[in-house]
C-alpha cells in the first residue's frame, strides 16, 4: 500500500525513506538471517517512521556501508527499536501469508514438494518474529492469535456480515503494533492515538487488498470478503475513505516531534493508494448523486479492465506462459531482487505467475482528476 512513488516524494525525503528501508532490511539480516530479507515490507516501514517521528534528532541511526541494491552507495540508516518493530511486523505478516497458503493448498504451496518446505519456512519466520519481539518487549503471541482468528471469521462469513467484522483481526493486530511504537519512541501518551491510527491503517490495507483482488478472485473462485459479505466495491470504498480520515485525525492528535515523513507515508501515500484502487470522486461533482454514481461505476469498471489487461498481457502477444514451479520461481525472484527489477523496472514478469507486474519505484503520473487539492475527498490529487 505504501510503495514509494518518485513523483510524490520530495527530494529531501527520499534519503530518509531509504534510511528506514535499508534499516529494516539490515535488521532482518542481522537478527533473522539473509533469507529473511526477502520479507522486507514497505507498509511495515510506517512503524519505524513513527518511532523516529517521536524522537526527532535523538532517534538512533548509523552509517551503513555500500550495498549493491543502492548502487554501491553508503547510506545513513535507522537503527534501534523502530527497525526491530518493523522487522517483527514483516516476519509476522510473511509467516501468516505462507501459513495461509499452506492451509489452503494454493499459491506456491500447491506446487509438488513445496507444501512441507513452506510450512517449515512459516514456522521459522514466526520463531524469528517472536525473538525480535522479545528484544523490544513486544509479546507476539496475542498478535499471532489475532491473525489466526481470521480463518474462523472467514469461515462464518456470509451475505449480510458487516465488512468490519471481517477486517477486525487485521485492525486489532495492526493497532497493537502501532501502539507499541509509542512505547519504543518514549511517548506512552501517544499509545491510544497510535492504536486508533493502527486500526484504521489495518482496515484500509485489508479493504484495498480485497478491492484490488475482487475480479481476479472471482475468476479463480477464491474467497474474497467483498463477495462473501455481498458488500461490493462501493461499500468498501466508503469504509476505506472513513479509515483514511480516522487515521489522519488520530495522528494529528498525537505528540510528534517531526511529522514530515509520517505525513508522506500515512497521508500522501495512503491517499494515493486509495485513489489507485477506488478512483476519485470530489464534492464539486456530487450535485446529481445518482448520475454521478453511475458514471463512477463506469469509470471504475473501465480502469479495472485496463489494469487487468495490463496484468494479463505480455511482450509476445496475448499468449500466457505456463507458471513456474516453486523452485524455478524462487530463482527468478532472487534474480529480480538482486538486479532491482522489482523496484526500478517499469514492467517485469512475475517470478511464479509470469504475469506482467509494475515496478514499485516506477514513475507515475500526477492525479489530474479534479481541480481540488485532495482534501475534500481523500482522492490524493496534488
Amino acid at each position: 500500500m505504501l510503495a514509494p512513488c518518485p513523483s510524490r516524494t520530495p527530494e529531501d525525503l527520499k534519503p530518509r525513506w531509504m534510511g528506514h528501508f535499508c534499516g529494516l532490511c539490515l535488521e532482518l539480516r542481522d537478527d533473522a538471517g539473509h533469507f529473511a530479507r526477502l520479507t522486507t515490507n514497505y507498509d511495515a516501514l510506517a512503524l519505524s517512521v513513527l518511532v523516529e517521528a517521536q524522537q526527532g534528532d535523538d532517534a538512533d541511526s548509523r552509517n551503513a556501508g555500500p550495498c549493491a541494491l543502492r548502487g554501491m552507495r553508503r547510506q545513513r540508516i535507522a537503527t534501534g527499536g523502530g527497525p526491530r518493530l518493523a522487522a517483527t511486523a514483516s516476519l509476522l505478516l510473511a509467516s501468516a501469508k505462507i501459513r495461509d497458503h499452506v492451509d489452503d493448498g494454493d499459491g506456491f504451496a500447491a506446487k509438488p514438494g513445496a507444501r512441507g518446505i513452506a510450512g517449515l519456512t512459516a514456522d521459522r519466520l514466526r520463531a524469528k518474529a517472536s525473538a525480535i519481539g522479545d528484544s523490544i518487549e513486544l509479546d507476539t503471541a496475542p498478535l499471532f492469535a489475532m491473525i489466526e482468528a481470521q480463518r474462523g471469521i472467514e469461515a462464518g462469513t456470509g451475505p449480510g456480515t458487516p465488512l468490519t467484522a471481517v477486517t477486525a483481526p487485521t485492525e486489532a493486530a495492526t493497532a497493537e503494533l502501532f501502539a507499541h511504537a509509542a512505547f519504543i519512541g518514549g511517548r506512552p501518551e501517544n499509545a491510544e492515538a497510535f492504536r486508533t491510527a493502527g486500526a484504521a491503517f489495518g482496515r484500509l490495507a485489508h479493504l484495498l487488498d480485497a478491492a484490488d483482488d475482487f475480479e481476479e478472485d472471482a475468476e479463480r473462485g477464491a474467497w474474497n470478503p467483498l463477495a462473501a459479505t455481498g458488500s461490493g466495491i462501493e461499500d468498501a470504498r466508503l469504509l476505506a475513505k472513513g479509515a483514511l480520515a480516522d487515521m489522519k485525525r488520530a495522528l494529528d492528535s498525537a505528540v510528534i516531534v517531526d511529522a514530515t515523513l509520517t505525513e508522506l507515508l500515512l497521508d500522501r501515500y495512503a491517499r494515493h493508494a486509495f485513489t489507485k484502487t477506488f478512483g476519485a470522486t470530489c464534492s464539486t461533482h456530487q450535485t446529481h448523486q445518482t448520475a454521478e454514481r453511475r458514471g463512477y461505476r463506469e469509470r471504475r469498471d473501465y480502469r479495472r479492465d485496463r489494469r487487468y489487461d495490463r496484468r494479463s498481457r505480455y511482450d509476445h502477444g496475448h499468449y500466457r506462459p505456463e507458471p513456474r514451479n516453486f523452485f524455478a520461481g524462487l530463482c527468478a525472484f532472487t534474480v529480480l531482487c538482486c538486479t532491482c527489477q522489482m523496484c526500478c523496472r517499469k514492467e517485469y514478469e512475475g517470478p511464479w505467475s509470469r504475469r506482467r507486474r509494475e515496478g514499485c519505484c516506477r514513475d507515475c503520473d500526477a492525479c489530474d482528476c479534479c481541480p481540488c487539492d485532495g482534501d475534500c475527498c481523500g482522492c490524493g490529487c496534488d
